[in-house]
């Protein structure tokens, strides 16, 4: 494998089905599957002693559970992306991932072709919702923006800037910084400078959260997220 590869922690509890998932993506050179494990307790000691660049989540898992997985996964490593592959596909649920800044969402049976390129780009920074996730982030927050939440309103002396606004719109639409760096003709470094910023200014711990906050407060506009 090459050194550039995409370093992936299986956590997937069906046999067969990881077996799959396993053949499938190893015919990608860019993408690495560097553990299998059947639990979460197990996953989480994983990521304590190796490294790796995505977590490929299922939400039905014995002993504590996908969500919970999830959640310590997420306090413990914040900036370690978690992709949930799941056959469930509750409002419920995907409002808890959002909440616990999980990276992407997709459904068992997505297209290989769809799932690999979910992956990249949540390796990469972005953010990937299959298309129930997204109508279901839309309609939660069409319906809540009526009642915003008080403590979630920006302060007027912390705005966010009009290129911090254009940045924002384009995190939303699933662009990685260098995509963002060649549309609007800066470097990376500095779209990761004004994505710290977007961030410390919404109050929030990723790049998944910003978009989600931003919808809801109409900071940028719903047709913009992506949709896959």
């Amino acid at each position: 494998m090459p050194s550039t590869s995409i370093k992936i922690l299986l956590v997937e509890d069906d046999e067969l089905f990881r077996l799959g998932l396993r053949v499938r993506l190893q015919q990608e050179a860019e993408l690495e599957i560097v553990a299998e494990v059947e639990d979460g307790e197990t996953a989480i000691e994983l990521i304590n002693q190796k490294s790796f660049d995505v977590v490929l989540l299922d939400v039905g898992l014995p002993g504590i559970g996908g969500i919970e997985t999830c959640r310590q996964i997420k306090q413990q490593n914040p900036q370690l992306p978690v992709l949930v592959l799941t056959s469930h596909s509750q409002k419920s649920l995907i409002a808890q991932l959002v909440e616990l800044g999980a990276q992407g969402y997709c459904l068992k049976g997505v297209a290989a072709e769809k799932l690999v390129l979910a992956l990249r780009s949540v390796a990469a920074g972005a953010s990937w919702w299959d298309e129930t996730a997204t109508k279901e982030i839309r309609s939660t927050f069409a319906s809540d923006s009526g009642q915003p939440n008080s403590e979630n309103i920006l302060k007027p002396s912390n705005p966010l800037t009009q290129r911090e606004l254009e940045i924002l719109s384009l995190l939303a639409a699933g662009k990685t910084n260098q995509e963002i760096a060649l549309t609007l003709y800066i470097t990376p470094g500095t779209v990761r400078v004004h994505v710290h910023a977007i961030l410390h200014k919404l109050g929030v711990g990723d790049r998944t959260q910003a978009v989600v906050v931003a919808l809801q407060k109409r900071l940028i506009k719903s047709d913009l997220i992506v949709e896959e």
